[in-house]
């Protein structure tokens, strides 16, 4: 990956797509999917179902953080790497589907067809993932998940689309406008919806680094070890960051540095 591209996208009250930088380079959504893998769940089981299994819960601790499912029996929240593998699970349809409604619900809000999974990052996330593997079967075991470790290919599948800043940026319109594409599509329009993925986003999109961000950035964001950051300004804009260098906490550096600067120097935060 470039460790040098940088890229920012908005799209501003009146669904105008502004992007500066290396907007073309493309980067893996990683955690940033969890938001949309969250809204199909929702969709097709309603809130209470969903939240039966896991918490509303913020936290201070890693994305793959897992103790809690001993201690609490379920996931904190679906932000985290347990919780999302959850959600993906409660999505119907049998083997490779589920994960095909996440990439159609992603290509229909960026109204980007062409937008997919990266095979390499796919195969190596599937190889590599002994971590979130065992959470699939501590739920198993618990009783939250019923089906078999395909559902978790899905979570890594997820993880590997392939998106620019300027797509991102829309995702982050969608959730800020109530669930209305940046077009003015308004097929999936859903208040409740857009306030529950803000308000996760707000609490645990940042991963530990939630509450501090809260505090110095005070918007709805979620970032991915990709090196995206994705905001969503409610009732106003979209915003999209992409530079690849992470910090401890697995937030893009100069991302977070251009999202505080802009937060400041037009008054966006929401407290």
């Amino acid at each position: 990956m470039d460790a040098k591209a940088v890229a920012l996208a908005v799209v501003n009250d009146k669904g105008t797509v502004i992007g500066v930088g290396d907007i073309n380079k493309k980067f893996t959504m990683q955690s940033i999917s969890k938001t949309i893998a969250l809204m199909l769940a929702v969709m097709e089981n309603g809130e209470e179902s969903v939240f039966k299994k896991m918490g509303y819960f913020g936290t201070d601790k890693p994305f793959n953080h897992f103790a809690n499912l001993e201690t609490m029996g379920k996931p904190l929240n679906p932000m985290m790497n347990a919780g999302a593998i959850l959600t993906t699970s409660l999505i119907s349809g049998d083997g490779q589907v589920p994960f095909d409604k996440i990439l159609n619900m992603v290509r229909y809000i960026t109204d980007n067809p062409a937008l997919d999974y990266s095979k390499t990052v796919y195969t190596s996330e599937k190889e590599t993932g002994h971590r979130n593997r065992g959470m699939f079967y501590m739920m198993k075991n618990a009783g939250l998940i019923s089906g078999s470790e395909e559902q978790l290919d899905n979570y890594f599948r997820q993880c590997s689309i392939e998106l620019t800043a300027e797509d991102l940026a829309k995702i982050g319109y969608f959730f800020a406008h109530q669930c209305v594409r940046f077009d003015g599509d308004q097929r999936y329009k859903n208040p409740e919806m857009s306030k529950l993925i803000q308000s996760q986003m707000l609490i645990a999109g940042m991963y530990e680094f939630s509450g501090e961000y809260a505090r110095t950035v005070g918007l709805p964001s979620k970032s991915g070890v990709g090196g995206g950051i994705m905001v969503s300004v409610p009732n106003q804009a979209g915003i999209a960051v992409f530079s690849a260098p992470l910090d401890s906490h697995g937030n893009s550096v100069v991302g977070y540095h251009m999202i505080l600067d802009l937060v400041k120097q037009y008054n966006l935060g929401i407290f």
